[in-house]
């Protein structure tokens, strides 16, 4: 019953922000950061206790005001993305501006398969889906699914609309490795906590959980490990420019190898959560072990 009303709800705010038009839904960003951030609090002391860790050398105050932005940036998104179903091809398109597509088709043409790798920063969601329609390439996005299956159900339908495959986490190893060897594009984000007994990297740092799939993929199936965020501009537009995760100088042994990789992409994440801290998710406990 509470999964039905969950997702009642959820559709409700996706038929109003329809009516409502994009750019004034934006604005209700404030009040949903209001109400999750003062009034009934929802992993703020996790996120405050993440970001004091992260930038210890901040005060308090400053602290405070970017854990507030990144409520209102998740806010944003959340509202980006029950809006987006209502968009057509041109305006997903036009969410995100890339500045090297080229590099990506060129790296296509190599006729080998792309592991695009981002996190959950600025509109991680619509980056996926409006890259596949530039590039004209369908991607198979690494997806964990929701604990409310019916909205779970609801996001899949969204993120596959303009072609794109969806592969569940769980299963996606068996199913990304064949993508890869079939020489397509393969999309993920990576930045979450990683299992307790797997492969640790510095982040801000101090040692942190990390998944090794990425890195392991890019190893195994020799695909190019390309690395981006996007970016939210004040015109609520994003930009966002891929770097190739290099893969030169690694050690010997394959393990050392994994953890190295993994090592080089976290350092991109992490520069790019430093020039903008307000726009990455900071609600999940990232150094938990």
């Amino acid at each position: 019953m509470t999964d039905k009303i969950e997702y009642i709800i959820f559709i409700a705010f996706s038929r109003l922000f329809n009516i409502l038009g994009l750019k004034t839904s934006r604005k209700f960003s404030y009040l949903l950061a209001f109400i999750f951030f003062f009034v009934i609090p929802i992993r703020k002391q996790v996120t405050l206790g993440n970001l004091k860790l992260a930038f210890p050398e901040y005060p308090l105050k400053k602290i405070r005001k970017i854990a507030f932005e990144s409520y209102r940036s998740f806010a944003i998104t959340l509202i980006e993305i029950l809006y987006i179903p209502n968009m057509t091809c041109d305006q997903v398109e036009s969410l995100i501006i890339c500045r090297n597509n080229d590099f990506i088709i060129e790296k296509y043409r190599e006729n080998r398969g792309i592991i695009l790798l981002s996190a959950h920063f600025g509109n991680w969601e619509a980056m996926a889906v409006s890259l596949s329609l530039q590039l004209k390439i369908s991607f198979s996005t690494v997806i964990k699914a929701q604990r409310n299956m019916l909205v779970s159900d609801w996001l899949n339908k969204m993120r596959s609309k303009w072609g794109n495959k969806i592969v569940p986490l769980g299963i996606s190893v068996r199913e990304v490795y064949k993508a890869l060897k079939d020489k397509n594009i393969v999309a993920m984000v990576a930045d979450q906590r990683g299992p307790q007994d797997g492969i640790r990297v510095n982040f801000f740092g101090r040692k942190a959980a990390i998944y090794a799939g990425p890195a392991a993929l890019a190893l195994k199936t020799k695909s190019p490990l390309l690395f981006a965020v996007a970016v939210r501009q004040p015109d609520y537009t994003y930009i966002t420019s891929f770097e190739e995760v290099k893969m030169n100088n690694l050690p010997d042994d394959e393990e050392e190898k994994i953890v190295e990789i993994s090592q080089r992409h976290t350092i991109l994440l992490e520069q790019a959560i430093k020039r903008n801290p307000e726009q990455w998710l900071w609600m999940h406990k990232r150094w938990k072990y």
